[in-house]
């Protein structure tokens, strides 16, 4: 069924058969509406965007979205109740899981001590187990998606959720997930696996401590120190620093696995083979009100990429990022940063067909540093010099004589 909209003010009354009260949340896939069945149950439909709805790809991984989401069960996460992936504007209905989000919980309640930092590490351990037993990984965990249920944390938004074995259905170019919490592999737009869900709840965990894995930024500033810079740990309590530590290694092969992750977190005097973890409940939170401001998606906010054109041209070794700061040049991981106001003029030169891109800053104090960075895809080539113009005519106008 097509979502209805009221017919004067076009707002959506209902989705299905569910009866829209109102917004919950929106994302990089589309809207999420509180709804209520016909029986009065309240229920989360996320309707995509008409956009989104119009691309044949984009079905077939919205359907991979519910199976996924049915496939991990309720314990974990919010369980599906209904979806209807082949309406003009697919949908997908969930549980409503009533209680703030961690990102609305530390914004009220300020970070957490070690033991609640522990207890939480261990619950998201718990919940990425269960989805990473069912295939799948769910590549945005951060503490928007996280809500702080009174049974314990909830993992939601499997808006970009994938089976591992349906990773060829992954649009080419995009970086799925939220900047600061994305593993290096993620932010180079390489194959992820549940690894990656491992580096994000380190980053949780930092989140929560009160601290930021990668500080505060543009995303493209951020995905830049995701892959070149060690996460800054120094909020956390030095007792929980190595197992962090082991979460956000770069190697992926090196991360621990949700199950290991369990054994690392637990307290030693509950260390016990083949023994379940067990998790004392998390203390209730008070409901939202009826209609609450809208909190941040995630810690630490970042400016919008709609504000300003930024680039992100980066392999293995060196990065080209410019943003509404600057232009930085990172050779072999070590960026030097150049403000606007020094920069007088940018170029660029292909070197290889396809292959590499060498960009050039000319200072205003008659220097012209220079960074080499290369690709295997011609597309992306082509996405790295046009972001590069837009930037150049965004932020150095043409000079009047």
């Amino acid at each position: 069924m097509t979502p209805e909209c009221a017919c004067g003010g076009g707002a959506l009354e209902r989705i299905g058969s569910y009866a829209v009260e109102r917004v919950l949340g929106e994302g990089g896939m589309g809207t999420v509406y509180l709804a209520r069945s016909r029986g009065g149950r309240a229920v989360a439909v996320k309707v995509a965007k008409p956009e989104l709805a119009r691309d044949a790809g984009f079905r077939e991984r919205f359907r991979a979205e519910i199976t996924a989401a049915r496939a991990v069960g309720g314990f974990h996460t919010a369980p599906v109740v209904d979806a209807d992936p082949d309406a003009p504007t697919p949908w997908l209905a969930t549980a409503y899981i009533p209680g703030l989000t961690l990102a609305q919980l530390l914004a009220s309640q300020g970070p957490m001590a070690e033991d609640g930092l522990r207890q939480l590490g261990l619950a998201l351990a718990e919940a990425l187990q269960a989805i990473h037993r069912c295939g799948l990984v769910h590549r945005d965990l951060k503490p928007g998606n996280i809500i702080m249920a009174d049974d314990g944390p909830r993992v939601v938004d499997f808006g970009i959720a994938r089976a591992v074995e349906g990773t060829r259905l992954t649009m080419t170019g995009i970086a799925v997930g939220t900047p600061g919490f994305l593993a290096p592999e993620q932010a180079e737009g390489l194959p992820v696996s549940p690894a990656a869900d491992i580096f994000a709840l380190g980053a949780v965990l930092v989140a929560a401590a009160g601290g930021s894995a990668f500080g505060d930024g543009t995303p493209a500033s951020l995905m830049y120190r995701s892959v070149h810079h060690q996460p800054d740990l120094t909020a956390l309590p030095p007792a929980l620093r190595d197992t962090v530590i082991a979460c956000m290694t770069k190697n992926a092969q090196q991360r621990p696995t949700a199950e290991q992750l369990l054994d690392m977190l637990a307290p030693r005097e509950r260390h016990a083979a083949h023994e379940p973890t067990l998790v004392e409940p998390f203390p209730a939170f008070p409901p939202p009100p009826p209609h609450p401001p809208t909190p941040p998606s995630s810690l630490p906010t970042v400016a919008s990429p709609e504000e300003a054109p930024q680039l992100l041209a980066m392999d293995r070794k060196n990065a080209v990022v410019a943003d509404s700061d600057g232009i930085s040049l990172g050779i072999n991981g070590r960026p030097t940063d150049f403000p606007w106001y020094t920069v007088r003029a940018i170029t660029h030169t292909e070197s290889g067909r396809g292959l590499g891109l060498t960009v050039t800053v000319h200072l205003t104090d008659g220097t012209s540093p220079s960074c080499r960075v290369t690709t295997r895809d011609e597309e992306e080539l082509d996405d790295w010099i046009d972001n590069l113009i837009l930037v150049r005519e965004h932020f150095l106008p043409p000079r009047t004589t």
